[in-house]
């Protein structure tokens, strides 16, 4: 064998047990950020980890000479510069809220719940043609801005003659943040009901859309909140409580998951402080009030290609190439620890099955035909809710129902503005409640 193979094969030798030596010390850091809970910006566990690393490399280098006894340093040495990318933050950690938008004034409401929420009103563009009745947007997320693509869509209804008002729930977009233990299902219900009252112009009504839709239907099955309420739309609810929420159904026909290109832009998750943080939180190996990472450190990090496939799920399989835009840059926001805390409050909720069968608020349920949504997350509402008049099924369209794709929007649009105004329904009323057996078999 030549000198420099033999070299070469002792080389190796060497730096396959340092690799496995770093290997193990960045799996104790790992774990110890997870034992922790990110306890002083991962500082804890890292501080931990070089103790231990420190420990290990004398143990293994007592029978050497000095200079061979620096050689087990090396493990610690590289894991320490790779771990130490996990402390320290990369953007800022104060609230960095989003820029004013150009076409509609923000206004900030303090509600009496203690929640400081963005508000945005859209009046109705013919003040001759104006309906009484106030209609308020519930956007999705939970704990998300209102996408540009949504304020369209309110747009359009204002055009129909709505006086259309939409607030950003506490935490997302330009509502202030609240404490992470204070983020409820609850909280948002009751939000919803001190908004109405601020907004003080009797009833409204309500178009509920995804993880909102689950916070009107909550709303209804309260009789202090249901009170505030003239009509109901629920649109591509969420679970609307524990029981729900477990329910391992199926979805609807294919989305463009998995289908549509990957979303360009930076990540926030290519960056090892942030990737580390909000994959353990989805684990469930962090709290949402991780020492890790704050709360206004995590919104101003995540940008929407971290969202990945959870936009494409949103559309049906035909329009995988066509996506649109949801969102700009400056406008999109999002948090992600208040979202999981909101989602877990629902999880541990008892069911709301009982007080919702008591509704008497007219209300509409959407569907869409190639829907993310658990099926049964949809028609559990359907089923509890006596109240529920009509239910229109959306053909062509995902979970995100107006999204400006060929006439998207204006079915939308006709759907909602008909159960309003009380007029026939341009779609069959579909599934009544009869029909969800053959609805969830035939319906896939």
């Amino acid at each position: 064998m030549p000198l420099s193979a033999i070299r070469l094969v002792r080389f190796t030798g060497r730096l396959l047990p340092a690799l496995a030596a770093a290997t193990m010390l960045v799996v104790v850091f790992l774990a110890l950020i997870a034992l922790t809970d990110g306890a002083g910006s991962g500082l804890a566990a890292w501080l931990t980890t070089l103790g231990v690393g420190a420990v290990l490399a004398l143990w293994r280098g007592r029978h050497r000479t000095w200079p061979a006894r620096l050689v087990p340093f090396l493990p610690m040495v590289v894991a320490a510069a790779l771990t130490a990318t996990v402390c320290i933050p990369t953007v800022p950690t104060a609230r960095r809220y989003p820029p004013a938008l150009p076409f509609v004034a923000t206004q900030h409401w303090s509600l009496t719940t203690g929640s400081r929420v963005a508000v945005y009103h859209y009046p109705a563009a013919d003040p001759g043609t104006r309906h009484p009745v106030p209609l308020v947007y519930l956007n999705g997320g939970p704990v998300r801005g209102i996408s540009v693509l949504d304020h369209r869509f309110l747009q359009l209804l204002a055009r129909q003659g709505y006086d259309v008002y939409a607030y950003e729930q506490a935490g997302g977009g330009r509502s202030d943040l609240l404490p992470m233990g204070q983020y409820t299902i609850s909280r948002s219900v009751r939000d919803l009901a001190a908004f109405i009252d601020r907004l003080d112009q009797g009833k409204v009504d309500i178009l509920g859309f995804s993880s909102g839709g689950a916070v009107l239907t909550r709303a209804l099955a309260d009789p202090s909140v249901a009170a505030r309420l003239h009509r109901a739309i629920i649109a591509e609810p969420g679970p609307m409580d524990g029981p729900t929420a477990h329910i391992a159904g199926h979805q609807g026909r294919k989305s463009a998951r998995g289908l549509a290109p990957a979303l360009t832009g930076p990540r926030s998750t290519h960056v090892p402080r942030y990737a580390v943080a909000f994959g353990l939180m989805r684990l469930g190996l962090l709290s949402p009030d991780t020492g890790l990472i704050g709360q206004a450190e995590g919104v101003n990090a995540f940008t929407a290609a971290d969202l990945g496939s959870d936009t494409s799920s949103a559309y049906c399989a035909r329009d995988a190439h066509r996506i649109p835009a949801e969102d700009t840059a400056q406008n999109f926001s999002f948090s992600p620890a208040a979202s999981l805390r909101i989602q877990q409050t629902v999880k541990d909720s008892p069911s709301v099955a009982p007080q919702l069968r008591r509704s008497r608020t007219p209300a509409m349920l959407m569907i869409a035909e190639c829907s993310s949504q658990v099926r049964q997350w949809e028609t559990t509402v359907l089923a509890d809710d006596p109240a529920i008049q009509r239910t229109q099924y959306m053909p062509g369209v995902g979970h995100h129902m107006w999204n400006g794709i060929d006439d998207n929007n204006d079915r939308a649009v006709a759907v909602i503005t008909a159960f309003l105004q009380g007029e026939r329904a341009p779609l069959p009323n579909y599934p009544t409640r009869d029909e969800i057996p053959a609805f969830l078999r035939d319906r896939k």
